[in-house]
């Protein structure tokens, strides 16, 4: 849950005298074997406002990696578990440009600075009193983003657009059931309706039974799944309900959707397996992926990719063998090839692999990759050389 912050600790850490405090505390390494003693020194020195001085210095640590220009920030730890990361944000404001947007869960305004930076006016509504001041602070600089209390459920401004993220734990459990998001999202797009609307959601929901008629895109971030979004008709591309966008740090962002070709080939295992970006899984979107870069399926119920050639900047593996699976035989053809290391992939099969490694047992210097899945009712496993 982290600490508990008062209004009186964000006034103190946001003054000059909290902000000298926190790069005195960052100074200390605030490590789990340090954190009892390095909490006294600065209790020593800072009375009652230590446990606020180090759990902002924490936090700040955390979300360099994940909030760009954060240094300065102040969080709750459940707010910056759930912030969105700044490319991610960024993504979905360059969609929103131009436009007027309200954003009815604020939180402590991650989402509002990407939108500030490409839209003429931006609103920001919260009911959590801390969070608000938090933005506040986090936004100072930004003079175009108005901040209110107000209920997500109870529309209060005129925007172009409005823009919700809602918490995705209910009881202190991460929920994929839409009724027991906060807001619930079934409420939350009745509030709206007739309105454009972007609702970030978890991946992991059931998009079949959402029923939404507009376009559903889902967001990877350098190869994980960050989130899905939700576009109102009026925000979707005409002729797509479906879109994968695959972000990186290193490289250019790129897209794809259900408007795209999906005529792939039936044939056999080619010479490499691919197993595509999360996003692309789960938008649905294998097919369409396959055929995008002369790819096709090893199974028409699984991921999997396979082909002769591995399309630029992804990770494929190359395939020594194939082997039904078998864990005896299996095993004798690891120590065979003096194999190591060892990096197991599953799917469509019930297997743990990290119980399964421990029963094969490698012990050599050579490092392999071991693609477990089913072909037709086939458990198949695919010896390959780990990239």
């Amino acid at each position: 849950m982290g600490y508990a912050f008062s209004r009186a600790d964000i006034a103190y850490l946001a003054s000059p005298a909290g902000a000298a405090a926190l790069a005195g505390a960052g100074d200390f390494a605030l490590t789990p074997a340090s954190l009892l003693k390095d909490l006294e020194r600065i209790r020593r020195d800072h009375g009652d406002h230590a446990p606020a001085l180090v759990e902002t210095v924490r936090l700040r640590r955390r979300a360099a990696a994940k909030l760009e220009g954060a240094g300065e920030w102040l969080f709750t730890d459940d707010a910056l578990q759930q912030a969105t990361p700044s490319p991610v944000a960024r993504h979905r404001a360059r969609r929103l440009a131009g436009r007027t947007v309200h954003d009815v869960t604020c939180s402590i305004g991650a989402e509002l600075t990407a939108l500030a930076d490409v839209c003429p006016g931006v609103i920001g509504s919260d009911l959590d009193d801390i969070r608000l001041a938090m933005a506040a602070h986090n936004i100072a600089a930004r003079r175009n983003v108005l901040l209110v209390k107000a209920d997500a459920l109870v529309p209060c401004s005129t925007a172009e657009v409005v823009i919700a993220d809602p918490a995705r734990r209910a009881d202190g459990r991460r929920t994929h059931d839409p009724a027991k998001l906060q807001p619930p999202l079934p409420d939350l797009l009745a509030a709206y309706t007739g309105r454009d609307l972007a609702v970030k959601c978890a991946p992991g929901l059931d998009f079949d039974k959402l029923g939404w008629e507009g376009e559903i895109e889902v967001v990877s971030l350098d190869g994980a799944v960050r989130e899905a979004c939700l576009w109102s008709p009026g925000l979707a591309e005409p002729g797509v309900t479906r879109r994968a966008t695959v972000l990186s740090s290193t490289g250019a962002p790129w897209t794809l959707t259900d408007a795209d070709p999906d005529d792939i080939p039936e044939r056999g295992p080619g010479e490499w397996i691919i197993d595509p970006d999360g996003a692309v899984v789960r938008a649905g979107l294998v097919r369409h992926y396959a055929a995008k870069h002369g790819l096709w399926q090893l199974d028409p119920r699984i991921a999997y990719l396979t082909g002769d050639r591995v399309p630029e900047g992804v990770r494929g593996f190359r395939v020594l063998d194939r082997m039904e699976f078998r864990e005896k035989p299996l095993r004798a053809e690891l120590h065979r090839r003096d194999c190591g290391p060892l990096e197991i992939l599953a799917r469509g099969v019930d297997i743990d692999p990290d119980a399964l490694r421990a029963r094969l047992k490698p012990r050599g210097s050579q490092p392999h990759t071991l693609v477990v899945t089913r072909i037709g009712r086939a458990a198949t496993v695919f010896l390959c050389a780990t990239p």
